[in-house]
């Protein structure tokens, strides 16, 4: 008979041998992980990385790179003296730096007598279902090739308005894009802690965390923000590890100084336990990825059936409409006091739905006797 802690211990190893037995895993690469403390680029760090990737290849895992550092990598080219700050020269220090930092890529796993392959991603091309498909045939066909895929945000066309935010969120939408095993987040901060480290003091000490099983977990946790460096920092790393984890990807959130544990056999840093489900990717897609063009508002009772009976919505239970869809776009669904209670992909264009407003389906003509969002195709937030 195990008690309460064994059969905790027990699931702490669980957690961290799927994590160590993944044969699918994308690695995501902080910009701190890949820079001297004077902030430029180390091509050097980047290659004992690729020793650690290597060696979790060769033990038979898929791994997808998700690599930072590209504006790092064009600052010292372009001859600034920091990071940049305006949009502009941000977005032509990526230009140059993509060059530098794929090169390095390229030049590490040469000697491996492997190939790589980039992919440069917009939240618009995620965004988009067409897109979003695209890209995942393409990094399935790369690793089909056993080329290494290294994806990064386009910085080069990205504004600030239609950014993933950081690469941390976008390694936990392609974790599940690839359907990774997966996912290892290694940056300069070796786990989760329920305050900053680097400002713990003796009186006041930061509590390292190694397992997050359920929000219970994160109970007095303070996230921080990023370093001048990179645009990502704890709080990005545990929003996005949530969004992996709760998708059904288990998580591992280690120090790049540790990347031969981590990607060894996962004794190192925090580890974010999966839920039991994994969620399918049309609606992992459309509860984190796509696009909102729209929202419908609907009275308690449709509440009620959508959220709890995960029901599909009728027309019946809508109050109102708006913004400007058409079917197959994703919108919100509102509650009464106007709280978003779901996201789905809507049946109707807008105008089509203004028209069946709190009408019963049978009073609607056949062609329009379809839900007006389908329970398969609603997700709950």
């Amino acid at each position: 008979m195990i008690d309460a802690c064994g059969a905790n211990q027990q699931a702490k190893s669980q957690f961290r041998e799927a994590i160590r037995t993944a044969r699918s895993v994308v690695v995501k690469i902080g910009t701190t992980a890949l820079t001297t403390k004077a902030g430029l680029f180390d091509a050097g760090r980047l290659a004992k990385l690729a020793d650690a990737i290597e060696a979790r290849m060769q033990a038979g895992s898929d791994v997808v790179i998700v690599s930072s550092g590209a504006i790092a990598a064009g600052i010292e080219p372009l001859g600034l003296s920091r990071r940049p700050t305006d949009l502009a020269t941000k977005q032509a220090a990526a230009s140059v730096g993509q060059v530098a930092l794929v090169n390095s890529w390229s030049a590490a796993f040469a000697r491996y007598d492997r190939t790589v392959g980039q992919i440069l991603l917009t939240a618009h091309d995620i965004a988009m279902r067409a897109q979003h498909t695209n890209a995942q045939r393409t990094l399935d066909r790369l690793r089909a090739l056993h080329a290494v895929a290294i994806v990064n945000e386009n910085d080069t066309v990205a504004t600030n308005e239609i950014r993933f935010g950081d690469n941390d969120r976008l390694s936990a939408l392609v974790a599940h894009l690839v359907g990774a095993d997966a996912l290892i987040l290694l940056s300069d901060i070796d786990g989760l802690y329920d305050g900053d480290p680097r400002k713990a003091t003796h009186d006041n000490p930061a509590r390292f965390i190694p397992e997050v099983a359920g929000p219970d977990d994160l109970d007095g946790v303070v996230a921080g923000q990023g370093s001048r460096l990179g645009t990502g920092g704890m709080r990005s790393k545990l929003s996005s590890a949530l969004l992996a984890a709760d998708a059904g990807v288990p998580v591992l959130l280690a120090a790049a100084a540790n990347a031969d544990a981590a990607l060894s056999d996962a004794s190192v840093g925090t580890v974010f336990a999966p839920r039991p489900d994994r969620m399918s990717a049309r609606r992992f897609w459309v509860r984190y990825a796509a696009e909102v063009s729209g929202a419908v508002s609907l009275d308690a009772g449709a509440v009620r059936a959508v959220v709890a009976q995960r029901r599909s919505l009728l027309p019946a239970g809508i109050t109102g409409v708006s913004g400007r869809f058409f079917g197959g776009d994703v919108v919100e669904l509102r509650g009464p006091d106007e709280a978003i209670v779901a996201r789905g992909v809507v049946a109707y264009d807008a105008g089509e739905l203004a028209t069946m407003i709190g009408r019963s389906t049978s009073d609607l003509p056949a062609e329009m006797r379809r839900p007006a969002v389908h329970a398969d195709d609603l997700v709950a937030v």
